[in-house]
């Protein structure tokens, strides 16, 4: 019985064997078919290896979670250009290393100079700061923060057009509404969400920010939002610097201290809740100030005594 049982063992490791080598071969090792692959941002390798078997890239979905778990490797996101020529090992390492798209996030809240800088440290030398800039003087506010997929070898111009139609597609509807609501131009929304981006982090706190915001505006007040003075400030070594008294008279447009209504421009990117919170904005509130603790929290106060109280107790 033990012979057999050893002659069991001996024969299914034999064809074990067999089958691992043989999965590692290309599919069709004479092929030069190339088939793109799209990996999303997350996706898992089980996903990955059902992706690479529907399209017969792999001989086993098995064989390629092994071969990972015995090679441990970072998988990257993005397109890849395969082929059922290559050999599993192959595949892995193109993986791995040989995306021809990458994905890139632009958060909420930067400045296009920032947007430039974040994408070109993702893409090759084809995309220029310079000229992503160039195209993007009088597009404050408009490049919609996403996760976008890039080819590598992108310029800057089809990097640009793709941003900024993005907002048209996700923003503008939206846009639009808090501007017939509150009657003011898409501009002039973006621009009063930029300065809401820049100042309230959470939900609750964008929409007490956007309403006193509203409400200095249509009583002419000057709106003396810190973030407008950073960006006047702000150069490539900090874009967004710490602000001083001494700041608020500087002589410039964008100082809403110095001058009431908004500035003449957005000085973020804002996202498309920070826009809604505009448009859900209430110029009927009966706060008039507001200060940010350390955490990012609003506190809104009805009165100049009750926002000297607000700024003893959290600033």
């Amino acid at each position: 019985m033990a012979a057999v049982l050893l002659a069991a063992g001996v024969i299914f490791a034999g064809v074990g064997f067999l089958w691992w080598q043989e999965s590692l071969k290309p599919v069709s090792p004479n092929s030069k078919i190339k088939t793109i692959i799209v990996v999303k941002r997350g996706e898992s390798g089980q996903s990955i290896a059902k992706k690479l078997k529907e399209a017969n890239l792999i001989k086993s979905q098995k064989a390629f979670l092994l071969y990972l778990k015995l090679n441990p490797t970072t998988l990257q996101a993005g397109t890849f250009r395969l082929s059922p020529g290559m050999s599993l090992a192959e595949i892995v390492k193109e993986l791995a290393s040989g995306r021809i798209d990458v994905w890139v996030v632009i958060p909420e809240g930067l400045r296009k100079e920032e947007v430039a800088a974040k994408i070109d440290k993702e893409l090759d030398f084809r995309f220029s700061q310079k000229a992503f800039l160039k195209l993007a003087a009088n597009s404050e506010g408009f490049l919609f923060p996403d996760t976008y997929l890039f080819s590598k070898e992108a310029t800057a111009g089809s990097v640009f057009k793709i941003i900024r139609s993005n907002f048209d597609k996700k923003a503008l509807a939206s846009a639009k509404k808090a501007a017939k609501k509150h009657g003011l131009s898409i501009k002039e929304v973006v621009t009063l969400a930029s300065l809401v981006e820049r100042e309230a982090k959470y939900e609750k706190g964008r929409l007490i920010v956007a309403s006193i915001l509203l409400k200095r505006l249509q009583q002419n007040w000057p709106l003396q939002v810190d973030a407008t003075l950073q960006y006047i400030k702000g150069n490539k070594t900090h874009w967004w610097p710490v602000v001083s008294g001494a700041d608020k008279e500087v002589q410039s447009n964008y100082n809403t201290y110095k001058y009431p209504g908004l500035p003449p421009s957005p000085i973020a990117n804002p996202g498309l809740a920070v826009i809604n919170a505009v448009y859900k904005a209430d110029p009927e509130t009966d706060y008039w100030f507001y200060v940010s603790d350390k955490n990012g929290r609003i506190h809104p106060a009805k009165t100049l005594q009750e926002h000297q109280q607000n700024i003893r107790k959290y600033l």
